[in-house]
């Protein structure tokens, strides 16, 4: 690090349960999220437990802790266990509805412009390989309130709209889209939706019955802090049949009854460590315990602290927040200067103002062009380990790199 890291800020009282670096500013919870050290002791207790006998553990102990493991993430995001399968990551999620789906070049798939990036790719993919068209809603950005989101899909649904895929929680801009509404207002024209809520579980809270979409997939490596690798795939029953993991292995032709083709199929697609999924019960209880209100005073304390350090931050850069409060979850993102662009950096991968928050100040947190170059976004997390002088010193670092 350069002379410039010589502030160090005392780290906030929860940080030691993190393996985070005390050296580093970490504002970027909301890229890979960040796992708590008793989450990891109880992965590597379940990584012991396998390697000390991996067939007993695969073959007679592992559905049923699969099945302990599915009813608890249920229970946090109102869903029947029956309708949920692990996968590795949201963006498998999407790809395994996508790869499932039958399409023909008289169907149209729409999306808004801010999916992720990730997630477009595997549409145009997909789009390709059938003829299907891709029909992108673009949603206005500043934005003054959801409706807009809701207008802006909703004007481009045509007869030939098959499948809407969408963001829960944008990755771009941090926008909590109605879901509920679109999910409610697209089925009544007839169009499945595809829900991307990479950022959802543990950010906001979730009843998927309720919102109703046909398909939703979510991140728990992300806010619920579990390990890397830890992700659902919820399928409403009726389409189940359908939809088939990437890997097609064991389950497709397996004879038993007692439990449903979904869950033989996705549950088991070639030998890898499972212990991710497992511990998601332990994230849960985990991250409920670190305060008095549980999950729901937590969300509200980062939702509190990134609203504020958003306000800061505009303050500071003078600049107008570009979207309602209502719109924000844990994420937020605040405009820059156009020739912020222009602020010399050390690596070419990364935003040239990203690289210079790294190397001079220590601080790791994402710069995003968007909509294109040279319009950019710096976006903050707001997760329990973070403190509201750890966004000052944000701040005070963007504003001396912009030499405000």
């Amino acid at each position: 690090m350069k002379e410039e890291m010589s502030v160090r800020l005392h780290p906030s009282e929860f940080q030691k349960l993190w393996w985070l670096d005390e050296a580093v500013t970490f504002l970027n919870h909301g890229s890979f999220g960040a796992t708590p050290v008793p989450v990891l002791e109880k992965q590597q207790s379940l990584r012991s437990q396998l390697e000390r006998e991996p067939v007993r553990f695969f073959v007679r102990e592992y559905e049923e802790l699969l099945d302990a493991a599915r009813k608890e993430l249920a229970a946090f995001v109102g869903a029947d266990p029956g309708d949920l399968a692990f996968v590795p990551n949201a963006t498998t999620g999407v790809n395994s509805v996508l790869r499932s789906l039958s399409l023909s070049p008289e169907d149209e798939l729409l999306t808004t412009d801010q999916e992720y990036n990730a997630c477009r790719n595997a549409l145009n993919f997909i789009a390709s390989r059938t003829g299907a068209r891709v029909v992108v809603a673009t949603v206005p950005f500043p934005i003054t309130s959801p409706e807009q989101v809701i207008q802006a899909v909703m004007d481009k649904v045509r007869p030939q709209t098959k499948l809407a895929l969408l963001d829960h929680i944008t990755s771009q801009t941090g926008l909590i889209f109605p879901i509920q509404q679109l999910v409610r207002q697209l089925a009544a024209c007839g169009v499945d939706t595809l829900i991307d809520g990479a950022h959802a579980p543990g950010m906001v809270p979730l009843n998927l019955e309720e919102i109703g979409a046909t398909y939703y997939t979510g991140n728990c490596h992300k806010w619920l802090c579990a390990p890397k690798g830890a992700a659902f795939l919820y399928v409403r029953r009726e389409k189940q049949s359908e939809i088939r993991p990437l890997t097609i292995s064991h389950g497709a032709n397996s004879p038993r009854q007692e439990r449903s083709r979904f869950h033989l199929e996705f549950d088991w697609t070639g030998s890898h460590d499972p212990t991710a999924y497992l511990c998601v019960p332990e994230a849960i209880q985990f991250m409920r315990s670190l305060l008095p209100g549980g999950w729901p005073e937590l969300m509200q304390r980062n939702h509190t602290m990134v609203l504020a350090a958003r306000q800061m931050l505009c303050e500071r850069l003078l600049v107008s927040p570009p979207c309602p409060d209502e719109m924000i979850g844990s994420l937020a993102v605040v405009s820059l200067p156009d020739d912020a662009d222009d602020v010399g950096g050390e690596t070419r991968l990364l935003p040239p103002l990203q690289d210079a928050l790294w190397e001079r100040f220590g601080i790791e947190v994402p710069i995003i062009f968007f909509p294109a170059r040279p319009k950019q976004l710096v976006r903050i997390s707001a997760q329990i380990y973070n403190t509201p002088a750890q966004y000052e010193y944000l701040a005070n670092a963007i504003a001396s790199l912009l030499g405000q």
